[in-house]
C-alpha cells in the first residue's frame, strides 16, 4: 500500500528531531532540567512555566497556519468558502490581540518577581554558616580557593550537602562564564571584579561544572567536577588536602596562570589575599599601575 506523502514528511520530520536529541545528548541527560539544589529548582520552574504560557500562543498559531495553508491551497475543486470583500472582525481581533496581551502580561509579573527571588548575590535562608569559595577562571582551567579551610583545588570543588555556598567569582584571564547546570544559572567571571553568586546543593553526588564561554584553543578543557557530600566527609577531606598535598607559593600561582590545559590539584595551602590581588591586578584605579611584586610587598607590610 502507498504511503500517503503528508505521513512520509511526518516520520521524516520525527525521525530527524529524534536523531538531533541522540547526538546532542539531549535523550540521555537534560541536566538543566534535573536540579539539584534550590536555585536550579526554581530556574527550571521558571522555564517551564515559561513554556507552557508561550505555547498557549505558539501551538495554536502553528495548527492554524497548517490549518489554512491546507485549506485554502490551490486545488482543483477546491470547496473552501470565497470571501474577497471581508475585512474586518472584532470577535477574532479581541481574541488574537487579547490573549498574547493577557500571556505577556502574566509572564512579565513572574518574570519580574523571579528576578528579585534569584538575585544571585542574594544568600540563602538556611540556618546553616554559608561557605566560601572564591572562584578564579584562568586559561584554561579553574582555580577554587577555600580561605576559611586554608585549601585550594584546580578543576575540582567540594562542598557540603544542604549548605549554601557563597562563590566569589574573578578572571585571570578573559572574560569566562561559571557555570554548574544543576545548582544554578551561569555567572559572568571578570577581570578587575568580584562577582557573588549563591548555589546550594540538597543532593550528595557529583555534578559537572563547566566554562561556558568560549575563550581560546583549550577553552573546551575547561570543566570540573562538584561533589557533594556529608559535612563529616567534607572535613575529612579538607584534612587530607592539609595533610598530603603541596602548598601553592606565589610563583607556583604564576606558573599555575599562563595558558595550559590542567587535570584536578590540590593544594594545603596558598598566598594570604591571593583572590583579592587577582581582582585588583587589573584595577588601575586600585593599584595605580602596581606590579604583582608590589602588590605582595604592601600586603606584607599590612
Amino acid at each position: 500500500m502507498k504511503t500517503p506523502k503528508a505521513l512520509r514528511w511526518f516520520a521524516s520530520i520525527s525521525m530527524l528531531a529524534m536523531l538531533l536529541l541522540a547526538t546532542t545528548g539531549c535523550a540521555e541527560n537534560m541536566i538543566v532540567l534535573d536540579p539539584k539544589g534550590p536555585i536550579a529548582e526554581q530556574q527550571r520552574d521558571l522555564m517551564v512555566i515559561s513554556t507552557v504560557l508561550t505555547c498557549i500562543i505558539i501551538v495554536p498559531v502553528l495548527v492554524l497556519t497548517a490549518i489554512i495553508v491546507w485549506r485554502y491551497r490551490d486545488k482543483k475543486g477546491r470547496k473552501a468558502k470565497y470571501t474577497p470583500d471581508w475585512e474586518h472582525s472584532t470577535k477574532l481581533e479581541t481574541i488574537w490581540w487579547g490573549i498574547p496581551i493577557v500571556i505577556i502580561t502574566i509572564l512579565g509579573i513572574i518574570t519580574i518577581k523571579s528576578t528579585y527571588a534569584l538575585e544571585p548575590s542574594k544568600p540563602l535562608e538556611s540556618d546553616k554558616k554559608p561557605l566560601t569559595v572564591q572562584v578564579t577562571s584562568l586559561d584554561w582551567k579553574w582555580l577554587f580557593q577555600y580561605p576559611e579551610q586554608g585549601i585550594a583545588t584546580v578543576n575540582h570543588v567540594q562542598i557540603p550537602k544542604g549548605v549554601p555556598v557563597r562563590f566569589e567569582i574573578t578572571a585571570d584571564a578573559p572574560m569566562n562564564s561559571f557555570w554548574i547546570p544543576q545548582l544554578g544559572g551561569q555567572m559572568y567571571a571578570m577581570s578587575g571584579m568580584a562577582m557573588t553568586l549563591y548555589l546550594q546543593a540538597d543532593e550528595q553526588g557529583q555534578y559537572w561544572g563547566s566554562g561556558a564561554n568560549f575563550t581560546g584553543k583549550d577553552f573546551a578543557k575547561m570543566f570540573f567536577d562538584v561533589k557533594s557530600t556529608s559535612q563529616e566527609e567534607f572535613d575529612q577531606w579538607v584534612r587530607e588536602v592539609k595533610a598530603s598535598s603541596p602548598a601553592l607559593t606565589l610563583e607556583g600561582y604564576k606558573q599555575l596562570a599562563l595558558p595550559s590545559a590542567s587535570d584536578v590539584k590540590t593544594f594545603s595551602a596558598f598566598p594570604e589575599g591571593l583572590f583579592n590581588m587577582t581582582v585588583t591586578k587589573y584595577a588601575s584605579s586600585h593599584n595605580h599601575g602596581l606590579s604583582w611584586k608590589d602588590i605582595q610587598k604592601i600586603k606584607i607590610q599590612e
